[in-house]
């Protein structure tokens, strides 16, 4: 457990899980990526989805896992509408990488669209470096695919992220 300006960071749970598919929109807007939550990464990589959580609800979360080859996968990231801005994405990274490199991770990749500068943008300032591939998600559909190594230092100067992923 991680506690960060009165939010508390804990592996997601199930309810967790639902909680945030119930409030889709203040994560994600009008896009609607709930097909990309995927409850079996709660389920089997419990230590590795982690919520942010304040009196007042699920502020974030970050659901991920690590790989055999020791890479911490962000699979999403989200902030809700109202935690935009106060450095919640950093924190919810840097306690995902702490978890990724218990589990013996010593690099991280997440992915996200093209079209997502916002994202892309807070990536780098992570230290990330970013390149497009292109059919990486099937023919046509060009992605940037980030990586970095552990440890992420997360001191960096803070960013204001409207969505990380994809």
């Amino acid at each position: 457990m991680i506690v960060v300006m009165g939010i508390v960071i804990t592996p997601a749970e199930v309810a967790d899980f639902h909680e945030v598919l119930a409030d889709h929109p203040r994560y994600w807007g009008e896009r609607d990526l709930r097909s990309l939550h995927l409850l079996a990464l709660v389920q089997e990589f419990g230590s590795m989805c982690l919520i942010a959580r304040a009196e007042d609800g699920i502020r974030g979360y970050v659901f991920g896992f690590v790989t055999p080859d020791g890479t911490g996968y962000v699979h999403l990231i989200a902030t809700r509408d109202d935690a935009r801005g106060t450095g919640l994405g950093r924190s919810l990274y840097a306690a995902f990488a702490e978890a990724a490199m218990r589990h013996g991770a010593h690099k991280l990749k997440a992915i996200t669209s093209v079209e997502n500068t916002d994202s892309i943008a807070f990536h780098r300032s992570l230290g990330f470096d970013a390149k497009i591939v292109d059919d990486y998600n099937g023919p046509g559909r060009s992605m940037a695919v980030f990586h970095r190594d552990l440890p992420l230092n997360s001191s960096s100067s803070r960013s204001n992220c409207r969505h990380s992923h994809p």
